[in-house]
């Protein structure tokens, strides 16, 4: 495991102390919680990124489908006779 030291302000210092005391946890562990989720939500805005990236390189390529294909497939959802997801 790794050592860092963090040099916190008070406005994050005074109110990081009293939840730790609340929760009766570290502040050492609180603190490796909240970094620990923002890499995470990072690492999720990424592949998002990638995701939109490769959808819009899609859509100059021609590779669409009709919203109408679409939304009647949505509204066959649940239905006897449900439609395949339209293709490109």
């Amino acid at each position: 495991m790794g050592v860092t030291s963090v040099r916190l302000n008070s406005e994050v210092e005074v109110p990081l102390e009293k939840l730790a005391n609340k929760l009766d946890r570290s502040k050492n562990y609180l603190i490796n919680q909240a970094i620990k989720e923002f890499v995470q939500r990072q690492s999720m805005e990424d592949e998002r990124w990638e995701d939109t990236l490769e959808a819009l390189n899609s859509i100059k390529s021609g590779k669409t489908v009709d919203g109408n294909e679409v939304t009647s497939w949505l509204e066959s959802w649940g239905a006897e006779q449900e439609l395949s997801p339209p293709k490109a």
